[in-house]
């Protein structure tokens, strides 16, 4: 438990670090932008003040200056408007021409440059404020490119870490499911020998004495055997059948409650006729026994056990409730991962194993419906009907 801890204590960090790294890199992107946008917002005052020299030039003006400023705008767009938005003498740099109307075109673009605060005006005569040609320009291209850029860029990185986590996650629970079939496979082959010895050994029992001792052990015998089966099963797809909910629930129940303190008490919430589900029964009924042995350790060995059994429109409903220590909510999603335990002894792969049959065989869910700290805990298992 400290373990699983432990890694999401380091997964979190590294998503906090990922996360800060990324802001960083979009807060240096954008002061480059703020740069780039001042820079470009200079030039834009130098075109300005040379289009007002180019006006007011007479034949002794040198203008080699302010045409080689015109030439050096290959980027920025610019339309030259008087103080009606209409174009000056055509104007305009920059610009792809749409069809239709072209001054139309202009006169809105230049109407949205002046909105967006892109204009410098130039007066031509410093008393008449009434008069004036406007420089309206827009950000260029590559600045328009860099500003979307560092944004596309997170968002292929995000893309790629949620890649790389679920890939790691799927690799992780291949390994996990692996280590599980192995561990199946071979604890139920080990168990082979000694039930088949044991199976031998009660029948020559049985011819030699007469004594209701060996009718339980061949019930255990023959649980062994079960249990065997299910480990073999682990790992393959086992064809579900037809069963009985009911009579399913009353063989677990039967089986635990024979096995557990006197002081808990079954409390059985049944229909009166049966239910029917598709379901591997053997396997099921591990489920089912796994959460009543867990409930049973949750009390201590004394309380009340409450099995319900409901049929939905779509799906059967099993309610496992206890009166036990109950589970905090933030271990509710928790309780079902490999190695997660709250007992001093366990492996911590019961739910874990509880929750692959349910999902992986019978396409169905189980999950904490309920807990609360010193009052008990209700296990929902939800089968398609």
């Amino acid at each position: 438990m400290r373990k699983i801890k432990d890694f999401k204590r380091i997964r979190t960090g590294l998503i906090i670090l990922a996360i800060v790294i990324a802001f960083i890199s979009l807060f240096v992107s954008q002061s480059l932008v703020k740069d780039l946008s001042r820079e470009e917002h200079s030039k834009m005052e130098i075109f300005a003040e040379a289009y007002r020299t180019l006006n007011a030039a007479d034949d002794d003006t040198e203008l080699n200056l302010v045409l080689e400023v015109f030439k050096g705008n290959k980027t920025i767009p610019v339309i030259v408007t008087d103080e009606k938005n209409r174009i000056i003498n055509n104007t305009f740099l920059n610009i792809d021409i749409r069809k239709g109307d072209t001054l139309e075109y202009l006169s809105a673009y230049a109407e949205r440059m002046r909105q967006a605060g892109n204009s410098i005006k130039i007066y031509l005569d410093e008393a008449d404020e009434d008069h004036y040609y406007e420089v309206c320009f827009d950000e260029s291209l590559l600045l328009n490119r860099l500003t979307v850029y560092p944004y596309i860029q997170m968002a292929v990185v995000v893309l790629f870490v949620l890649i790389a986590i679920f890939a790691l996650l799927s690799f992780k629970k291949t390994e996990q499911n692996r280590v599980w079939v192995g561990l199946s496979k071979e604890t139920a082959h080990q168990l082979g020998t000694p039930i088949s010895s044991l199976m031998a050994w009660s029948e020559l029992l049985k011819d030699k004495y007469d004594d209701s001792l060996i009718g339980e052990m061949e019930k255990d015998v023959r649980r062994l055997e079960m249990v065997a089966e299910r480990f073999s099963k682990i790992g393959s797809m086992p064809e579900p059948e037809t069963a009985d909910m009911v009579k399913v629930l009353n063989n677990v129940i039967e089986y635990v409650e024979h096995r557990s303190p006197k002081s808990v008490d079954f409390v059985k919430v049944f229909p009166d006729s049966p239910v029917y589900a598709k379901l591997n029964s053997s396997l099921f009924g591990w489920v089912i026994e796994n959460l009543c042995k867990n409930a049973v350790d949750a009390m201590n060995g004394k309380g009340t056990l409450t099995l319900i059994l409901s049929e939905e429109k779509h799906c059967v409903t099993i309610d496992v409730s206890d009166t036990g220590k109950g589970i905090s909510k933030n271990s509710w999603k928790s309780v079902f991962d490999p190695g997660f335990t709250t007992k001093e002894r366990g492996w911590g792969l019961g739910l874990s194993l509880a929750r692959r049959i349910v999902t992986e065989y019978h396409k169905g869910r189980i999950y904490v419906a309920h807990s609360e700290i010193g009052k008990g805990t209700v296990f929902r298992i939800e089968i398609p009907k």
